[in-house]
């Protein structure tokens, strides 16, 4: 009697090219809404809302639990800091590399030589400089409660950090809670895989909305500065981050095969918290381990926003361009330096670094109107530097778990078949 062979795993669409289809289909839907009937253009937008609000709701108890899961759960409270220490470190690196490459393509490149700023109309967006204690402030949540109802991922790390360190100082007292932590971590992955299935309609829904309210348009005004910003990124992922990949020896075609979906549903909803939930999933399968995934990323979102700090030196001196003013390399050296700081937490809202953007200008005496000539084409861009930040952080965490000695690759079977299964 011979044994039989066990089932080949379902072919069929993954959930990534289900995910490009729904791209696909939206951009064609949102063309013909925004040439027959505009008005039915904030129809799209719920169903995208939607997708935006399921994430939402597992971002606080998954980071939360695999945190404390992770820390707590096997004694490693004691490396959090050297571990925390080693992230800070390379994110300020790589941070500070981005925003000189963004200076170095705006002053090369010049899109805002030649472009008329709209003087006179006023901007939507109000926005003061914050400051280094406000910063500071803002890490330490008030409520943890309140963190968890913002999203404000920052504060639930550092929370839950806290939370875990102490769970561990009480020994076996502390074990039905770290027990309980796991089973939350792994419902909430469960929860995770479920949501993803509405993922292509959210996605759809999303771009047929910018493309419906727009037209096709939104695609090529200001052009120059698109192409610059695409530019400054492809710059950035080719001469920063794949030589980082090489010298830290990470399996690269597996890594890009692991945050294609995460990256995808980032440049979709221009929402980098969209894809937390799948990007910690997938750098797991990928052969980081839990604990390093559960601080890594979180803390990358808000402190290594690769595609939006490179974003934020390039539309600043942009609009110093347009309007005519004349920044000294000190100047720009200085708002660099200015922005490496303010530009951390904007992680997780669509557009939040238009705020950012818009409190650097003032500070310069920069006029507000600029952001008025950028809003139009903004959402493009934003696709596109939220899909930076996505990748940015995703490798981050691979770094920090090779630096640490911890992290073991998956083979090619292991990720086919979870590929198969729409697992990444």
């Amino acid at each position: 009697m011979t044994t039989p062979l066990p089932a080949a795993p379902r072919r069929g669409i993954t959930l990534t090219q289900q995910i490009f289809i729904g791209l696909a289909i939206g951009i064609v839907a949102g063309w013909i809404v925004s040439t027959t009937h505009p008005e039915w253009a904030p129809y799209f937008r719920p169903f995208s809302q939607l997708f935006l609000r399921m994430i939402k709701m597992i971002i606080a108890p998954l980071i939360f639990a695999t945190l404390v899961a992770g820390i707590a759960g096997a004694g490693h409270f004691k490396v959090v800091g050297r571990m925390g220490l080693r992230a800070i470190i390379y994110f300020e690196i790589v941070t500070t590399i981005a925003l000189g490459i963004g200076l170095a393509a705006v002053n090369i490149m010049k899109p805002g030589v030649g472009v008329n700023l709209p003087m006179g109309q006023a901007s939507e967006i109000t926005a003061k400089p914050q400051t280094w204690d406000q910063i500071l402030l803002h890490v330490f949540p008030e409520s943890v409660i309140r963190a968890m109802a913002e999203g404000d991922v920052l504060q639930i790390v550092v929370f839950s950090i806290f939370f875990a360190i102490a769970l561990g100082m009480i020994g076996e007292k502390g074990r039905p809670v770290v027990v309980w932590c796991e089973a939350v971590a792994e419902t909430m992955f469960k929860v995770t895989n479920i949501v993803m299935h509405y993922a292509p309609i959210g996605v759809g829904a999303a771009i047929a909305y910018t493309v419906g309210h727009g037209g096709l348009r939104v695609l090529w005004n200001l052009a120059w500065l698109v192409a610059t910003l695409y530019l400054a990124l492809a710059v950035l992922i080719l001469l920063v981050f794949l030589p980082i990949a090489i010298m830290f020896r990470i399996p690269i075609r597996k890594f890009a095969m692991a945050v294609k979906e995460p990256a995808v549903i980032a440049f979709s909803t221009t929402s980098s918290e969209a894809a937390l939930p799948r990007a910690m999933e997938v750098l797991e399968r990928l052969g980081v381990p839990r604990r390093i995934v559960s601080f890594v990323l979180p803390l990358g979102y808000s402190f290594n926003l690769d595609g939006s700090t490179l974003y934020l030196s390039l539309a600043a001196v942009f609009v110093a361009q347009a309007a005519g003013v004349q920044l000294t390399i000190g100047h720009q050296i200085t708002m660099l330096l200015t922005l490496m700081l303010t530009s951390k937490g904007v992680a997780g809202v669509p557009r939040a670094s238009l705020v950012i953007l818009a409190g650097t200008l003032a500070s310069y005496g920069l006029p507000l109107e600029g952001i008025t000539l950028i809003l139009g084409v903004d959402e493009l861009m934003d696709m596109a530097r939220t899909m930076t930040n996505v990748i940015g952080n995703c490798l981050a965490t691979v770094v920090i778990a090779k630096w640490e000695g911890e992290f073991v690759e998956a083979s090619d079977q292991e990720l086919a078949v979870a590929a198969a299964r729409g697992e990444i």
